[in-house]
């Protein structure tokens, strides 16, 4: 008997518009990074207004989750914000965008800057008040700390060479958005996450400032110019060479029609750039 599936799936590679997506193929299920998740779900809206038949479901829950998802047949597509380990090179990433990790303040929050010595006395408990100015007194720092699964938790810590044993939080979150919501309702709230998301969200108007990093602005400026030092790549990740609607996502995903919605997320296209 013939591989019909088979058949079908070839049938189903295709470039952009020149063929009809097979019915086989009709749905694609991404999860993983928090950071991915809502560009993700950007391209899957642009990608099923051209194949109207076509539905993709992108959920959240961590890098972590998309590597496991992945690797057990529970999505097609991993959603995975840094690069791919020794030990998960049994998959195959494909980079669409360049993102940075920050950490963010309260806007009204007078701190300028923090050296990494700082930042590490402050995520291990031996520094627990924000420096008193001349229109305020000591105020105790919240410290927002990403839980484990999750990439910019562990990028993080490898740059500030932190073990997560010795992090002393005072709130552990999951999502980008979490510790955006946190910090801008808590003035003295200290967080990290995705500069994109952070960029994203301070134009929309929340309140939240961006914190440098070696003196160097948290920025897709200084992200673009290589300059920033706590970058990363945002990766699509699957088990094996994509084919048939996996595949088109994929190159629509890496496409410089994809450009403007991941600059609109305040990330960097790696394709075509």
């Amino acid at each position: 008997m013939p591989n019909w599936r088979g058949v079908w799936l070839l049938l189903g590679i295709c470039h952009l518009g020149s063929c009809q997506v097979p019915s086989v193929e009709k749905k694609l299920i991404l999860t993983g990074s928090s950071t991915l998740a809502p560009l993700a779900s950007e391209l899957a809206s642009a990608f099923e207004s051209r194949f109207p038949d076509v539905r993709i479901d992108v959920q959240s829950g961590g890098s972590a989750r998309g590597i496991s998802d992945t690797r057990n047949g529970l999505a097609d597509i991993g959603l995975v914000s840094r690069a791919l380990k020794p030990t998960e090179n049994d998959l195959i990433a494909h980079g669409i965008a360049q993102d940075g990790i920050s950490l963010i303040v309260h806007k009204e929050n007078p701190i300028a800057t923090l050296s990494s010595h700082q930042i590490r006395q402050i995520y291990t408990g031996n520094i627990n008040f924000w420096p008193a100015t001349n229109h305020s007194t000591k105020q105790p720092i919240t410290v927002i700390h990403k839980a484990s699964g999750r990439s910019t938790q562990e990028l993080f810590l490898a740059y500030f060479q932190l073990a997560n044993r010795d992090i002393r939080p005072d709130i552990i979150i999951g999502e980008n958005q979490h510790a955006l919501k946190l910090v801008s309702s808590t003035p003295n709230a200290l967080a990290y996450v995705s500069i994109g998301a952070a960029e994203f969200e301070a134009t929309q108007g929340l309140p939240i400032r961006l914190l440098p990093i070696e003196g160097i602005d948290a920025s897709v400026l200084t992200l673009k110019s290589q300059q920033f030092p706590l970058s990363r790549r945002l990766n699509l990740v699957t088990a094996s060479t994509p084919v048939g609607l996996a595949k088109q996502f994929i190159e629509f995903s890496q496409s410089k029609e994809a450009h403007t919605l991941i600059n609109k997320q305040f990330f960097i296209p790696i394709h075509g750039y």
